[in-house]
């Protein structure tokens, strides 16, 4: 039984017992949430279970905790568990009970977001699209149709967790729900005009009557009646307040990185922005923070929403989309975690006194009697800065927060980041089933052809061109418009097809043939030269959806599909033919969808000349399971644009040809200064997307199945899979950073005297440091993978490292010129490390050592 498997069953033995005792009492006051008569501080990250598996929750939320947080944030996913109205489904990656209970189980506290409306990148902001079709619907707003479904939904996940005790009211996890989500947002809110107020008021009253024994809260609602919370969303709080002083400080959505979209490039944000942004927050009174996301995952099927939001949900958050810990970001911020905590008791007990120190310097003092916790803030972006505070100096990076558990010694400042970094890389693997397949061989594909056109018993027709969404209900992606007519004149005859669309991508086959493709540009409109024969000519349109609008006001009515005009312009005599209007015929989805494709049964043909780069074609291929534990993810590098599935579940949409532009990247991105969602890029000039992940718990060692479906053209034999590993370990830390939060927690006296101290750990337990690639004490430049000696490096460095760390797992070498000797007097120093980390031949090696 693998370890995932092995956790899975604990946790959920442990979670089924869980809750039959101790209920306890949630309330708040004007400082944090009270439970059982005492305050509590929140640290929470957000993990969605639909965007993860089963199999993986168990070691994300332990993961999660080890990081240092204290709760789990997760929405509630309508469209998931209601796909059609009063059919519900909890089950497998959907079972919402067993998450929370797994959650419970490992000590952590939970926020249920049930919005229902989500937002969340998801498709159709989590709404299922029967619900456009309840007749005089509006969403979200004073429209008694929505109101009385949302009021049925929300009811329902409240009375499923209230029959299975998971309210802290009831002994259970759940300490906050959410209704509704940004809807105060200044363009939503407004758009509603009158009815937004009474809506918004209905909510809270519905919410508060369903009696869950805990608060609730309004995200991004200035306005939100008592007692619901109003919370903070966004990229920093540390200017938010509450719209009442008997409410508590609380950010619902800290965001850890961005999300990623098709034909762009990839957002991250370092992690020294991230940590200023956390600690400013609990500086300035906050006492709950959660990071969106903390966990990202995957938009498995067709569930990511925009549109054009790429499979990829990884966000650049602490814990990637495989479930591998992102480093330094997780362990810099597991750091800022347990600094924070140390200060509870004092940030607790009274309020801030916030003082300048001056330009851009800021104080924060919580002191309650002998109890006493400091922040000292400088919110410059260029210059670093020293100040005195309480008779000591300190210095203070720009753009920078140290934290002091007893308002003298600092525990930590976010700038000086003393956890390791990791590289990681993708090794390219074969099927071990067929030693040809998968790159380069075509004996072990067949394929079928998806027919152009009209090819269903279901098809219709209708005079004019029908908007996609209310046509297809988001059945499928697909929906074809075709169309024949009669021409005069010869064979040859060269014209533009000019299609106006909201899209979001249009495939135009004339006669047949693929005349041209167009993704919705800003014109939404597509012009193609084609050439029609003289008599019948057959126009089919394909157009298709990638994922549904989840944001903005009224987004439930945005459309999707061709609207039209679609012309020839350019025939005989510089004339055009206006086809609007005619009438066309419909089909909703492939055929190949209809038929069951996407498992791999139906009829295949096996082909020894593969085609190649041709539209519209299924392909499939069987597959052994990649060796090994690490995380799989498929490189569907040669391929245009589809879906693919494995043993039957969507991996997602993939779309390798879209290409982010060329400019807009750096290599370095100065954490100095405010974050926006596009000021940190990179992989300009590359596919948004190459990599698809492939959970583990979905494969069988061997006889996988793998199903591609192709619309533009690819070449399948050209994929592989990929298996993702740690590469090397690095940190760098200077000999004026902070002694390791750790030794302040056992003894502080102590750990001053220590120093800095720079850790590496191999990631998996049964790994140890089998080589080190670079190590320098005294001026070491550059980054991980790329580390240079500087103008001055000590000799025994190398073999002291080496001495020290090979052979463990983990290894702590104290940052000075007590270990090191001084290569360079008077001179500031620091110590750079880089080591590899490979599977243990035995146990025994597998200790720390410190030096």
């Amino acid at each position: 039984m693998r370890t995932t498997q092995i956790l899975f069953l604990f946790f959920w033995l442990i979670g089924v017992q869980a809750y039959t005792l101790f209920c306890t009492n949630v309330t708040y006051d004007h400082r944090a949430l009270v439970i059982d008569g005492k305050r509590r501080l929140f640290i929470s990250g957000s993990i969605h279970y639909p965007r993860s598996t089963p199999e993986m929750w168990p070691d994300l939320i332990q993961k999660s905790k080890d990081g240092g947080l204290n709760a789990i944030e997760t929405y509630v996913f309508w469209n998931k568990h209601e796909p059609v109205r009063g059919q519900y489904n909890f089950e497998g990656g959907n079972d919402l009970v067993k998450f929370v209970k797994l959650v419970g189980a490992a000590g952590l506290h939970v926020h249920l977001r049930i919005g229902p409306y989500v937002c969340a990148e998801w498709n159709y902001g989590g709404f299922p699209l029967w619900l456009h079709f309840i007749p005089g619907i509006q969403f979200r707003t004073d429209n008694e149709p929505f109101k009385r479904e949302m009021q049925r939904f929300t009811a329902k996940i409240v009375d499923l967790m209230k029959k299975e005790n998971l309210y802290a009211s009831q002994g259970g996890p759940i300490i906050l729900s959410q209704i509704e989500n940004e809807y105060g947002n200044g363009d939503i809110e407004p758009r509603y005009g009158p009815a937004a107020k009474p809506y918004v008021k209905w909510a809270a009253s519905m919410a508060i009557s369903l009696n869950t024994g805990v608060p609730w809260v309004m995200c991004h609602q200035a306005d939100a009646p008592d007692p619901i919370i109003n919370t903070c969303n966004g990229f920093y709080c540390d200017q938010f307040t509450p719209n009442s002083n008997q409410k508590p400080t609380f950010w619902t959505e800290s965001y850890s990185g961005w999300l990623g979209s098709f034909g762009g490039a990839v957002p991250y944000r370092p992690v020294e922005d991230v940590a200023f942004a956390v600690a400013r927050f609990f500086q300035r009174g906050g006492t709950l923070q959660n990071y969106y996301m903390y966990h990202g995952g995957t938009n498995f099927g067709r569930t990511s929403g925009g549109p054009f939001i790429s499979t990829s949900y990884d966000y650049d958050a602490p814990i990637d989309e495989y479930g591998i810990v992102r480093q330094p970001k997780w362990g810099h911020l597991k750091d800022v975690h347990k600094a924070i905590m140390l200060c509870e008791e004092a940030l607790l007990a009274t309020d801030p006194q916030i003082k300048s120190l001056g330009p851009n310097l800021e104080a924060a003092v919580y002191q309650a009697g002998s109890t006493c916790a400091a922040f000292l803030a400088n919110m410059g972006t260029s210059s670093d800065a020293t100040v005195n505070f309480n008779g000591n100096s300190y210095h203070l990076p720009a753009w920078s927060v140290s934290i002091l558990p007893d308002c003298e010694n600092v525990v930590l400042n976010t700038a000086k980041v003393n956890s390791q970094t990791t590289i990681s890389s993708f090794t390219r693997e074969f099927s071990k089933e067929d030693s040809n397949c998968l790159k380069g061989s075509r004996s072990g594909w067949s394929l079928t052809s998806e027919p152009v056109g009209i090819s269903k018993a279901d098809a219709f027709s209708k005079v004019g061109l029908l908007e996609q969404i209310n046509t297809t209900a988001d059945r499928s992606d697909y929906l074809w418009y075709s169309l024949s007519i009669d021409l005069d004149g010869e064979d040859g005859l060269q014209a533009v097809l000019h299609i106006e669309s909201l899209g979001h991508v249009v495939h135009a086959f004339i006669n047949g043939k693929l005349a041209g493709s167009g993704v919705r540009d800003a014109a939404k409109k597509l012009d193609v030269l084609v050439t029609l024969v003289a008599g019948k000519n057959t126009i089919d349109l394909l157009s298709l959806t990638v994922g549904l609008q989840n944001y903005g006001a009224f987004f439930d009515t945005w459309g999707a599909g061709i609207t039209g005009p679609v012309k020839l312009n350019g025939l005989k005599n510089g004339s055009s033919l206006d086809l609007s209007s005619q009438q066309w015929t419909y089909q909703v989805g492939l055929k190949g969808e209809e038929l069951g494709l996407s498992d791999g049964s139906g009829k295949w043909n096996s082909e020894s000349a593969l085609p190649k780069n041709q539209p519209l074609v299924w392909y499939k291929t069987n597959f052994a399971a990649p060796s090994g534990i690490n995380p799989v993810a498929i490189d569907f590098t040669g391929m245009g644009k589809g879906e693919a599935w494995v043993n039957g579940q969507s991996i997602g949409r993939f779309w390798p040809t879209y290409i982010a532009p060329k400019s807009g990247c750096n290599k370095a991105c100065d954490y100095r200064g405010s974050y926006i969602y596009n000021k940190c890029l990179k992989d300009c000039g590359k596919p948004s997307q190459s990599l698809y992940h492939v959970p583990r718990s979905w494969l069988r060692p061997s006889g996988n199945i793998l199903v591609l479906f192709e619309e533009n053209g690819g070449d399948p034999t050209q994929i592989t899979f990929a298996t993702r590993q740690i590469e090397s370990l690095c940190a760098h830390v200077s000999d004026s950073h902070p002694p390791p939060v750790d030794s302040w927690n056992t003894d502080a006296e102590s750990g001053r005297k220590l120093g800095p101290v720079l850790s590496l750990e191999c990631p998996n337990p049964d790994q140890v440091i089998s080589s080190i690639k670079f190590a320098s004490f005294g001026s070491p430049r550059g980054t991980c993978g790329n580390f240079n000696h500087g103008r001055c490096s000590s000799k025994k460095a190398l073999s002291i490292i080496q001495k020290a760390c090979v052979g463990s797992r983990s290894c702590n070498i104290r940052v000075s010129i007590d270990t090191f000797g001084d290569p360079c007097g008077g001179v500031a120093k620091s110590l750079a490390v880089e080591a590899a980390c490979t599977q243990s031949r035995s146990s025994h090696n597998s200790f720390a050592t410190n030096i």
